[in-house]
């Protein structure tokens, strides 16, 4: 499984979002703080509202915001938006079994469909608050490193 740019930076665009939850973030306070280059964010942003995940507000104090709250949005929902299905190889993919004359027999497959079950498990059980949690907690243990 490859995870693109445009997903990367999906899911620090709503990890970013999920630390101003409720209120709105312009795009250039998310450009400068993700490190993504406008115009790619300008893109991602109009993605991500397509996909539901955000909404935008005109005006001064106006720019994008989630459209659920972080509990409510997983790591694996938003990969699957971006990327597609997370399937490691195709034959794996629901109604492509008989493509490959070898299916029934092959025991590489087996193996597939456990990583794409272990991958499923760990994005799709993950939740953005969560991660902002996460984020948090690195962070303060950052200042105690620095302060020691």
């Amino acid at each position: 499984m490859h995870i693109s740019h445009k997903t990367d930076y999906s899911l620090k665009i709503i990890l970013h979002l999920s630390g101003t939850y409720p209120d709105t973030d312009q795009i250039k306070q998310i450009a400068e703080s993700q490190d993504i280059p406008r115009k790619f964010l300008e893109q991602v942003l109009l993605l991500l509202k397509k996909g539901g995940f955000l909404l935008s507000k005109l005006g001064p104090k106006g720019g994008y915001f989630l459209a659920r709250a972080p509990e409510e949005i997983s790591v694996g929902e938003v990969v699957r938006f971006v990327e597609g299905p997370i399937h490691p190889i195709s034959c794996i993919a629901e109604g492509l079994e008989e493509s490959c004359s070898f299916a029934s027999a092959c025991v590489f497959r087996d193996i597939w469909v456990e990583v794409e079950d272990a991958i499923s498990d760990i994005i799709d059980n993950i939740t953005f608050k969560e991660l902002l949690e996460k984020e948090i907690e690195k962070q303060n243990q950052r200042v105690i490193d620095y302060q020691i």
